[in-house]
């Protein structure tokens, strides 16, 4: 039986010499407290010295008392508190949200740009190899959220980094912030380029001005600056995250749209498609084998090349949905450690489906033609096309509407290494949106291309927090009495470390292989 649902079946056991005090100084995100000060103090106690073991609910060293009743329940006392004061760092607003407008915020959080890099992923390692892929990472991903989960159950906690501050103390918890940090930049980099990228075609699309002669209003570093401003920053000064549930399921619908298209797109283009921007066909177009078929237009199964390499790190990237789960589980009606499993699963399991039919479906478009920016490949067939015109603007209305969400876990990551102990003050939450929003924009308007954005932060941050963070927290923080080390959930976890160091070295390795060898497209400039 988890945890949590101890906390909430259980009675707090009164024979636990806990004081008042003591109770809540115990509570790991109370205020005025920085966690981990009791954690270091009962490692530097002897084992006899049972007094302020107590204080650490759970620990380790608590664990090994001689009781094992007494720290149970001192642990459901713990849990109990936790729940019933209803302490509050970040927001005052917890326990609010409901499942549906949870699953549309990690959706949403899931669902960014890099669904426009996955057909030109699959294009480099064929549709069966790509599904084998994406499969693995989105069920690795649900494991991941199950351990990040279980740990927060038992010590009470619902922040990545506080998780960090009570299994290794501050190396730990700077560990976390700072990987969620480069994470989610790079994250909201990327659908910001988006943003650059495509808000001047569509606008020039609606003039229909065939060669722009410098017009401000085609200037995609003016028109970030704009969207971020009047769109992206009122958003991020909301106080709560809940708020942004209707925003977000305005956000996946845009994005089913876009594959609503993608799909039609498919049965409406020929092969090889006739390439409208030099008004000649693809070089291909005349080559064709014995039987009549051009061998352009034959999907590949399996395929690899010196660009596969790019291809696990976009789709981990894809999944990418962590830091923004234990915020969300903050602020999740009647919260348990399995009702947010049901909303992490339905939306990967949702999004995952979206994922492989918008791949799919636009790779059996383009086949090897696919470019790494799917909706750049669309306005080489016609950039005046209705259609074309619509999605664009709505994937530009999804992934500026993500931004929002995938702000918070930053915010709330800087709050937790440089203001661990203050309470909520508006000008400091204005000034961390506004300042992370300006480094944002600088980033955009001087990133070389959206490939290697999602190459570089998809082989470094995102294996930390998918793979090693979750999995040694996990180790460190269930307590032995409980799983020992050699138990096979343990074992299953370490492996999963091992995983996420190898995927990281291997990932890096090959991109640096390709970048010196310069025929990567990213180094292109393409």
């Amino acid at each position: 039986m988890s945890e949590d649902k101890a906390a909430e079946s259980v009675e707090p056991a009164p024979a636990v010499p806990v004081s008042a005090p003591a109770e809540m100084n115990s509570i790991p995100n109370g205020k005025g407290h920085e966690t981990g000060e009791e954690t270091t103090a009962a490692a530097k106690t002897p084992p006899g010295d049972t007094t302020e073991l107590e204080i650490v609910p759970n620990s380790a060293q608590n664990v090994r008392s001689e009781d094992p009743e007494a720290n149970l329940a001192e642990s459901q006392e713990f849990l109990s508190n936790m729940e019933d004061k209803k302490t509050t760092r970040f927001t005052d607003f917890e326990g609010k949200t409901s499942f549906g407008m949870s699953v549309f915020n990690l959706g949403n959080a899931i669902m960014g740009s890099g669904i426009l890099g996955l057909s030109y992923a699959m294009a480099n390692t064929g549709v069966v190899l790509f599904l084998v892929l994406l499969t693995v990472v989105a069920v690795l991903s649900s494991y991941s959220i199950h351990l990040l989960l279980k740990s927060s159950g038992i010590v009470g906690i619902r922040a990545y980094e506080q998780l960090g501050q009570r299994a290794f103390g501050t190396p730990g918890k700077m560990a976390a912030g700072i990987a969620i940090t480069l994470q989610n930049i790079g994250a909201m980099s990327s659908y910001l380029y988006i943003v650059k990228y495509e808000f001047p075609l569509v606008i020039q699309a609606f003039l229909g001005i065939d060669k722009p002669s410098g017009e401000w209003y085609l200037n995609g570093n003016y028109l970030v600056i704009m969207v971020s401003i009047s769109v992206i920053l009122p958003l991020a000064l909301m106080k709560q995250l809940g708020y942004l549930g209707y925003t977000s399921g305005f956000s996946l619908t845009c994005m089913v749209f876009f594959l609503i298209s993608v799909i039609y797109k498919k049965f409406h283009t020929p092969c090889p498609f006739l390439d409208f921007t030099f008004n000649r066909t693809a070089s291909v177009t005349a080559v064709t084998n014995d039987t009549g078929y051009n061998p352009a237009c034959i999907p590949k199964m399996v395929n690899l090349n010196s660009q596969t390499a790019y291809t696990i790190p976009i789709l981990a990237f894809a999944f990418v949905c962590h830091p923004e789960v234990l915020p969300i589980y903050t602020e999740l009606k009647n919260p348990t450690k399995q009702r947010m499993q049901h909303v992490s699963n339905i939306s990967i399991v949702v999004m995952y489906t979206m994922y492989f039919l918008a791949a799919l479906f636009g790779y059996l478009t383009f086949y090897g033609e696919v470019e790494s920016e799917l909706l750049h490949t669309y306005s080489r067939l016609d950039p005046y096309d209705t259609l074309i015109l619509c999605v664009r603007l709505a994937v530009l209305t999804a992934v500026t509407l993500t931004v929002p969400i995938v702000l918070f876990p930053v915010r709330r990551a800087i709050q937790q290494l440089f203001f661990p102990n203050k309470t909520f003050y508006w000008p400091r939450h204005i000034a961390i949106a506004f300042t992370l929003l300006t480094l944002i924009n600088m980033l955009v308007i001087f990133a070389p291309n959206i490939l290697g954005i999602f190459g570089i932060i998809g082989a470094t941050s995102a294996p930390c927090l998918i793979f090693i963070f979750p999995a040694v927290f996990y180790i460190r923080i269930v307590p032995e009495e409980e799983e020992p080390m050699r138990s096979t959930p343990k074992i299953l976890a370490a492996c999963f470390a091992g995983i996420g160091f190898l995927f990281m070295i291997m990932s890096l390795s090959f991109i640096l292989i390709d970048w010196t060898s310069g025929s990567s497209k990213a180094s292109s400039g393409h």
